[in-house]
């Protein structure tokens, strides 16, 4: 029997574990029953059933995309095939989406014990790649239900929507009474999320030795603040496009989100806290100051690629022109996205997401296509999350080595997959991304696999290419062609 199923040879790859350069360092990858074996120069070529040349180009671990939306505007089954297959074309072996009741997703109330199992049911056999799910506790008795959300699906990650309750999901204050689906004498509230803390904090208590990893994630939105300025800006009638949906939900909407829900934290002794999509100067500077009130919270801070790549001027080119790049909280102007830029340089972000949402033109835009307020919120991107950030980030001075933690090592080990996932080592799984930094191309939705038909990113130039991608070392994507045959797995938490 041979020592190694497959060795990857003339290849430099990018570690992403502590203590690895934050340079590619040319070894060989050895790899046996789907998990990296050996890292080494000079490995036996006649001791491996397969050996791949690499042709000099990077191996990067697969993506850990930690914020993704399956199933919220097209039918479960169908997004978890075609979306994942998006996400791998752009290096992503593994995928965290955010699943909740009510409408949207399976546009069903009741508990996550009837609920979730249908979730999986509908997702086996479908991804191409890994993937795991974020839940959201809507009502008093999903609290109750985390224990076993825990022990018995391996989800130990949860989420809040700030604004749901008050605000409307695209962008109008409506009625959310049968949008969220949950019973009549209930309230979604600062109320609720702070028994949300409460009940989280307590499945860690009953857990410990999965504390670490048993976290809440926060969409951090002010409904108030929102409803007053939505008003305002469709009162005005000065603004369209991205530049109104922006000046709707002002960046101190977000700051002053970011302040409540640290205090809550504080005051629950909740210490797992992540801040979803941060998009401007005021947000990330809210959750820095709360990261130094609270220094016994374990904060950590998210950006997406399509904050740190279009603004709400640039997304107005392409397909899709404006109000295709609607999404939640906004495309900012570029002075944000420059801010962001520094603050990940700074090393203050600590991982890097899509925040993948597949909205179909047919459902994305109203009947005034120029009408940002009557747009579906999200768009898709995983696609362009590693190339994105290796062009971006590299012209800016960010390393290989911190393109690796930001995208991959750091979010499978908050999240309780850095057992299996998250970096190129010995013991974990063959997850490796062939990148060739010499290719460089145009963003064309047309030259996407996802479904959806249109992108903000339409044109930008991209100078680093994802061309061949493994899953527990099993070729997914083979010069840039992604398989039809889905061989992902639901992965439960703590992977090992």
């Amino acid at each position: 029997m041979s020592t190694y199923d497959l060795i990857f040879t003339d290849v430099s790859a990018v570690l992403g574990h502590d203590g690895a350069s934050d340079d590619p360092v040319a070894v060989d990858i050895g790899v046996k029953n789907g998990r990296i074996v050996a890292l080494e120069a000079g490995l036996p070529r006649d001791q491996a059933d397969r050996v791949i040349s690499a042709g000099g180009k990077v191996a990067f671990p697969g993506v850990v995309d930690g914020h993704q939306h399956w199933g919220i505007y097209n039918p479960l089954p169908i997004d978890a095939y075609s979306e994942s297959r998006a996400s791998a074309q752009g290096g992503v072996t593994t995928a965290l989406s955010y699943m909740r009741t009510g409408q949207y997703y399976l546009n069903k109330g009741g508990p996550y014990a009837d609920f979730f199992p249908e979730v999986l049911e509908q997702t086996e056999g479908r991804a191409v790649i890994d993937y795991a799910y974020h839940l959201a506790p809507m009502s008093k008795q999903h609290i109750s239900e985390i224990p076993a959300l825990v022990a018995e699906h391996g989800v130990t990650s949860f989420k809040v929507f700030m604004f749901y309750g008050s605000h409307g999901l695209h962008g109008r204050s409506d009625d959310q009474s049968s949008f969220l689906m949950t019973p009549p004498d209930e309230r979604y509230d600062y109320a609720h999320f702070e028994f949300v803390m409460r009940g989280i904090e307590a499945a860690r208590q009953q857990y410990p030795e999965l504390a670490d990893i048993i976290s809440l994630s926060l969409h951090c939105e002010t409904a108030e603040i929102m409803s007053a300025y939505t008003k305002i800006v469709e009162e005005e009638g000065t603004l369209t496009g991205l530049e109104a949906y922006h000046a709707s939900r002002p960046p101190h909407s977000e700051g002053l989100a970011v302040s409540i829900a640290s205090y809550l934290a504080h005051a629950t002794g909740l210490p797992t806290i992540n801040l979803l999509h941060l998009t401007s100067q005021a947000a990330v500077e809210a959750a820095l100051t709360m990261a130094r009130a609270f220094p016994h919270i374990d904060f950590r801070r998210e950006v997406t690629i399509g904050h740190l790549l279009a603004d709400c001027h640039s997304a107005d080119h392409g397909i899709g022109a404006g109000v295709g790049g609607k999404v939640n909280p906004p495309l900012r102007p570029r002075e944000d996205v420059e801010a962001l830029w520094g603050h990940v340089l700074a090393g203050e972000i600590d991982w890097v997401v899509s925040d993948h949402a597949c909205c179909k033109d047919e459902k994305k835009f109203g009947d005034d296509r120029d009408d940002v307020f009557l747009a579906k919120s999200g768009f898709g991107g995983a696609e362009y999350l590693l190339a994105g950030m290796i062009t971006e980030g590299c012209k800016r001075g960010l390393s290989l080595g911190a393109v690796a933690r930001l995208t991959a090592t750091n979010p499978a080990r908050r999240y309780g997959l850095g057992g299996s996932k998250g970096a190129l080592a010995v013991g974990l799984d063959a997850d490796i991304v062939l990148v060739d930094l010499e290719k460089s191309w145009t963003v064309r939705a047309a030259d996407s696999v996802s479904a959806q038909e249109y992108s903000p990113l339409e044109g930008f130039e991209m100078t680093a290419s994802v061309t061949d991608v493994f899953l527990r070392g099993e070729q997914i994507v083979t010069d840039g062609v992604v398989t039809e045959t889905p061989g992902g797995r639901y992965l439960a938490r703590p992977t090992s």
